[in-house]
């Protein structure tokens, strides 16, 4: 077992036979996530660090993970201390970078030194991917159904996309439950919502959002940082699959992605979520220079529902996004 602190060159560590679980999944699916950000700060770590980094740490001690991938470029900047932390109690971080560049021949030579890491070759990696490729087009249609067919409600979505980032730790597994899934939201009568909505930002730490918008006659059809977890590209080779990935890269990388959805979606609004003390939440500033629609953003720190303000917030959002659109 060996746990990832975000979306890696998955095929790599499964060509070494490893099992692969994404941290943050495990931390926010935990039955109190709650207690793990607590025992985070009862060891030291300061109130004003990201729960994501408090809750990857709190998982990895509750399962005894001796073993991880760090991820110290293109996406958290939390990771290093945490990896220095870890050092201290005997786990083995092992570091994989996104080149902020996106060059494609540093992207090459961070996926050969990943690679030699694990002792496996391209050729291996390359004969998962043709299966890890399989189940990703399949999530892809899932996507497909969310906003052209209307049958998968955004919750759905982003349980779907965000657990492709490890295929829940059994590929074989997750594609079963994808195929079974698949035959039954075909079946489905589409939804008949109001408003259509655009989520940008990290996965939410929050556990109603989605539920909440549905009662107030909106639906998420974009998930963009979970969309980016599949792969959706499905790119020939590894190198040009993860350059073809926007959330490592900034801003201007993902933004290309997400005006090409919200249009092609019909977006009425798009919900930026921001988690507290996260350096991309300065990121907002060019999401509402650069996007014409509505945008809300909407700050979280702890997992739980959503708080009576954030609540009140969303909903005054949504009106305003139905009286506009009556006009």
């Amino acid at each position: 077992m060996i746990g990832i602190t975000t979306t890696v060159p998955l095929e790599i560590p499964l060509a070494a036979g490893k099992q692969v679980f994404d941290l943050n999944n495990l931390f926010i699916n935990h039955e109190e996530p709650r207690i793990l950000t607590e025992e985070a700060e009862l060891a030291g770590f300061p109130r004003n660090t990201c729960g994501w980094i408090k809750g990857i740490y709190g998982i990895i001690k509750r399962l005894d993970i001796r073993e991880l991938i760090a991820v110290t470029e293109g996406d958290c900047s939390n990771t290093r201390a945490l990896m220095e932390v870890l050092a201290t109690e005997g786990i083995r971080a092992i570091p994989f970078a996104f080149p902020f560049s996106r060059s494609k021949q540093e992207l090459a030579a961070q996926l050969e030194g990943f690679a030699q890491a694990f002792g496996v070759t391209f050729d291996q990696a390359g004969a998962i991917k043709k299966d890890l490729d399989r189940i990703r087009a399949k999530i892809v249609e899932i996507d497909r159904l969310t906003w052209q067919e209307n049958r998968v409600s955004g919750f759905e979505n982003h349980l779907f996309l965000v657990s492709s980032s490890d295929m829940k730790g059994d590929p074989a597994a997750f594609e079963a439950e994808i195929d079974a899934f698949l035959i039954e939201a075909r079946n489905r009568p589409p939804f008949r919502e109001k408003l259509r909505l655009a989520y940008v930002g990290v996965p939410p730490i929050f556990t109603d959002i989605y539920s909440v918008a549905e009662s107030l006659e909106g639906r998420f059809v974009f998930n963009e940082t979970q969309r980016q977890f599949v792969m959706p590209s499905l790119c020939g080779s590894l190198t040009d699959q993860y350059l073809s990935y926007t959330y490592p890269y900034g801003i201007f990388a993902r933004l290309e992605d997400i005006r090409t959805e919200i249009e092609r979606r019909h977006v009425d609004g798009l919900i930026h979520y921001v988690q507290s003390f996260c350096f991309r939440q300065i990121e907002d500033i060019v999401l509402k220079k650069e996007l014409s629609l509505p945008i809300l953003t909407l700050e979280g720190d702890q997992p739980g529902p959503l708080d009576p303000r954030t609540r009140l917030r969303l909903e005054s959002f949504l009106e305003m996004l139905k009286a506009r659109k009556t006009r």
